[in-house]
């Protein structure tokens, strides 16, 4: 077989199952390389970053390592802003496009690889894992609108699908190849062991949009607006803190935790923003137009959730994107007085 004539480009999530398929194409002699997209919904790192909850990591790059292979991150927050508000295939159970959002990313390293060089594609996909798009009926559509055609080579499940180009042209052999199929991921897990793979969890590429709380802060954001559109610091902004509305026309933002607090000053020249002035607490932004007596009650729940909680009166400062606008002093809220229903 001509191995060292063929390059596989493996789309490398960070994941057990992406990692085992650039295992396997490495088992065989190919040239690998991985690739990642940067949608901006992705989980991993992120939150342990903002919160300060642990060292940053970046499964694709740790998977990369590991295997010996590089690595091509590409950010796609723009391109697949479409994919999110207008799914061919609709969504899954909360906001996931995960059919729409396959379809795209085999598209996009389709493309990468006509200009950059390349043969064929690999992904770590097992069949009847993911009940929305890895399914008997679903891969042939990924296969055919992201125009990667049968140069996509599924190796998890390759013994159960029909042959593709790279097993009929004997670039792979597909007897080395795998027949797994459905949810449980122990084959896996054991497949790794034997190799002496580490991972940080089996599921990767995880994605906020099928988080059922993330999903509702953006439906939230949608309707306050009057429109489906959103832009980067709006999706990055729902992955932090609380978030209230404690009335139709606007929004709090509540950092819990020094981490989500450095997070959200990266704000302040964007937002009106409060802050106790004597007592340790949170920074809050505010999303939407306020008037005084709003205003009023955004100080009140920001005194709530500081240090001052318990005091008879606090006394909160307000600044806006144009500077400082002012201070007052509040009663902070009493639990009883944070209605479940402002809570997003």
């Amino acid at each position: 077989m001509e191995h060292t004539k063929r390059k596989a480009l493996v789309l490398l999530s960070g994941g057990l199952d992406s990692l085992l398929a650039a295992r396997l194409m490495l088992e065989q002699g190919l040239h690998v390389e991985g690739i990642n997209f940067f949608t901006g919904f992705c989980v991993e790192g992120h939150t342990q970053a903002i919160r300060g909850t642990g060292k940053p990591r970046h499964g694709a790059l740790a998977a990369a390592e590991q295997l010996g292979i590089r690595l091509h991150l590409v950010d796609v927050v723009d391109e697949y802003r479409n994919v999110v508000l207008n799914p061919r295939h609709g969504y899954g159970a909360h906001l996931n496009p995960c059919l729409d959002c396959k379809g795209f990313m085999v598209g996009k390293a389709r493309a990468w690889m006509e200009e950059h060089g390349g043969d064929f594609l690999v992904t770590g996909e097992v069949l009847g894992q993911r009940p929305m798009s890895q399914r008997r009926d679903t891969f042939p559509i990924v296969a055919r609108e992201s125009g990667a055609f049968d140069r996509l080579l599924r190796p998890l499940s390759a013994k159960l699908l029909p042959p593709t180009l790279p097993e009929r042209e004997g670039w792979v052999d597909r007897d080395r190849l795998l027949g797994l199929s459905g949810r449980n991921r122990k084959p896996q897990i054991a497949l790794a062991e034997s190799y002496g793979l580490q991972y940080a969890q089996p599921a990767g590429g995880c994605c906020f949009l099928t988080d059922e709380n993330y999903t509702r802060k953006l439906r939230d954001l949608w309707a306050s607006r009057g429109e489906r559109r959103y832009d980067f610091d709006d999706i990055m902004l729902l992955k932090v803190g609380r978030h209230l509305r404690p009335r139709p026309h606007f929004k709090l933002i509540i950092g819990r935790g020094e981490g989500e607090n450095r997070f959200l000053e990266g704000y302040r020249n964007r937002f009106l923003h409060l802050w106790a002035v004597e007592h340790n607490g949170p920074l809050v932004l505010v999303q939407g137009d306020i008037g005084e007596d709003d205003l009023d009650l955004a100080a009140a729940v920001t005194a709530r959730f500081g240090q001052g909680r318990d005091e008879p009166r606090v006394r909160v400062a307000a600044a806006g994107p144009g500077g400082a606008a002012g201070e007052r002093v509040v009663r902070p809220l009493a639990p009883h007085e944070l209605p479940v229903a402002w809570y997003l």
